[in-house]
């Protein structure tokens, strides 16, 4: 039996230090993760807390088929998605294009890391208008590494659905990337 294992049968048990410790394991990571779904650390802070307080009230219906951050990351995934629905304030990319807070890729700057963060941020612009569907598939492939497996348990889907998103997602980004930048990718 692994440390992780035994952590969780001790705070199942009612030992608080042990749930404590699990948090401490996974909370850093776990935010991470959280505000890559949600672009907000305010909102990530709030899905991650959110998400440990219902493990912790849920914690015997873990059946340790997964990994705990595999569990944990899906509540937190399904508290952020609620939490878009329920603050569903999205801003389409014609109003910013309109309102002048259209992002620009400055292509003659020299400053490395300068463009490097540019793009970041064309890329979060990007990920942003994707659908949540899309963004959270793209997310959990690209930014979070975890496998199709692991992505079709977390959103409690089939593997071939994992795979038509995530394909749709990267065709859907690339346009939207391009539409930010007026500059088609090749």
């Amino acid at each position: 039996m692994n440390l992780e294992s035994q952590l969780i049968e001790l705070a199942i048990a009612g030992d608080h230090a042990a749930f404590t410790t699990l948090v401490e394991r996974n909370q850093d990571r776990l935010f991470a993760s959280m505000l890559q779904v949600t672009g907000s650390a305010d909102e990530a802070e709030e899905v991650v807390q959110e998400a440990f307080i219902r493990a912790f009230m849920k914690l015997d219906s873990f059946q340790g088929n997964s990994q705990f951050f595999t569990w944990i990351y899906r509540i937190a995934f399904n508290a952020a998605l609620s939490r878009r629905r329920r603050n569903r304030s999205k801003v389409s990319l014609d109003y910013l294009r309109e309102g002048g807070s259209e992002p620009v890729i400055e292509q003659d700057a020299a400053d490395e890391p300068l463009l490097r963060s540019e793009r970041v941020a064309v890329v979060r612009h990007a990920l942003a208008d994707l659908s949540e569907d899309h963004r959270a598939i793209l997310v959990l492939r690209e930014m979070e590494g975890f496998s199709y497996e692991e992505i079709a348990e977390i959103a409690q889907i089939s593997i071939g659905t994992v795979r038509s998103r995530l394909s749709r997602a990267r065709a859907q980004l690339k346009l939207l990337i391009e539409a930010i930048t007026d500059d088609p990718l090749s």
